[in-house]
């Protein structure tokens, strides 16, 4: 199955994911509650990363303990670039990570009939950066605090 092509015209913001089974997410986002920049595959998604652009953070893993789904949503800052050799490229961000009660648990999320096709339930193996159109980051921000 290839994956759709994002269209700018559509595009209501970047979802990027970090996995908990692999790294403290938890931990981390205690320390820093700012996500300043985050790994992207190189390719066409990553290219049209732009300043402005919002960018949602969604935490994933498989310890049930945890309550995954939308930890924060923020903007891009700048372009994706290239790491140093042999390094990943990554993108600027200024995405805060919101306050645990705050945070919107992937299954309210999949509870939702305007959220079900979210290509990050379709694919959740996929590389960052997923996406969701206009209609799906609108039926989103009715789930955030204000």
């Amino acid at each position: 199955m290839t994956e759709p092509r994002v269209r700018l015209d559509d595009l209501g913001a970047w979802l990027i994911k970090g996995n908990a089974d692999t790294v403290d997410l938890t931990a981390r986002f205690a320390r820093e509650p700012l996500v300043t920049s985050w790994c992207v595959r190189p390719g066409y998604r990553a290219r049209l990363m732009r300043a402005g652009q919002p960018v949602v953070f969604w935490a994933s893993g498989s310890r049930a303990r945890l309550p995954y789904g939308v930890w924060g949503v923020g903007r891009v800052t700048g372009v994706a670039e290239p790491g140093p050799p042999g390094q990943p490229w990554s993108v600027p961000l200024e995405l805060p990570i919101l306050p645990e009660p705050e945070r919107v648990p992937r299954l309210a999320l999949r509870a939702d009939d305007r959220l079900a096709a979210l290509e990050v339930f379709r694919q959740p193996q996929a590389a960052n950066p997923s996406y969701l159109t206009v209609a799906q980051f609108a039926a989103l921000r009715t789930h955030l605090p204000v």
